[in-house]
């Protein structure tokens, strides 16, 4: 199966480490955090990768040609076009079959299985790991129903204002279908456009925790 890792930002929250080192590249006890990515894809049978690259691509380049266990098809973005707009740029890698997005400086052991089978099992277009936390304020919050579909979102609101304790884990299933809610060309978000046009537009979207 497939998987893409988002890989191309600049991580400014990371400064002064992602001065010299792209974000996924910053080591988390000894190994660049993509490595644990990798083998975390690998082991629930996500072996077929690709990541965007743009900031410091040459880095990511050089990381990815040294690794002889694993092989990645890069793609270098000349601008950033937001997370969504890097997945539209590997369309042609990932057009064929349902396909996981995982951010590229995300450490989870999450159960990547777990997550395919309810994305499949109850049909959705796009499903989102989602993880229950007690201070919301400064992530995605999404509203679920009874059966776990999501509908509604809050981006990073008050502990007093959120109407839920779920937030997005930056783990994403998804359909080739999303493909045609995503414009052909400009910036393009998961969390603050595609996925709210997704829901208002009917489409099933899942939250699995």
């Amino acid at each position: 199966m497939k998987a893409m890792v988002l890989g191309a930002g600049v991580g400014t929250r990371l400064e002064p480490i992602t001065n010299f080192i792209p974000k996924p590249l910053v080591p988390v006890a000894n190994r660049p955090v993509v490595d644990h990515i990798v083998d975390l894809l690998q082991k629930h049978g996500f072996t077929q990768l690709t990541c965007n690259v743009h900031y410091l691509a040459d880095k990511m380049q050089e990381h990815f040609a040294s690794k002889k266990d694993v092989e990645v098809t890069l793609r270098y973005e000349e601008q950033l076009t937001g997370d969504a707009g890097g997945v539209r740029a590997c369309r042609q890698f990932l057009d064929d079959d349902t396909f996981i997005v995982i951010m590229g400086d995300l450490l989870t052991d999450a159960d990547l299985s777990k997550i395919l089978e309810e994305h499949k099992r109850k049909k959705a277009v796009a499903t989102i790991a989602v993880k229950s936390i007690e201070d919301v304020s400064r992530f995605g919050v999404v509203v679920r129903d009874s059966e776990g579909f999501i509908t509604d979102f809050q981006e990073k609101p008050s502990k007093q204002e959120a109407r839920s304790n779920q937030i997005s884990t930056g783990i994403y299933m998804l359909e080739p279908e999303v493909f045609n809610h995503i414009p052909q060309t400009g910036m393009y978000g998961f969390g603050r456009q595609l996925f709210p046009l997704l829901v208002e537009r009917g489409c099933p979207v899942l939250g699995v925790e």
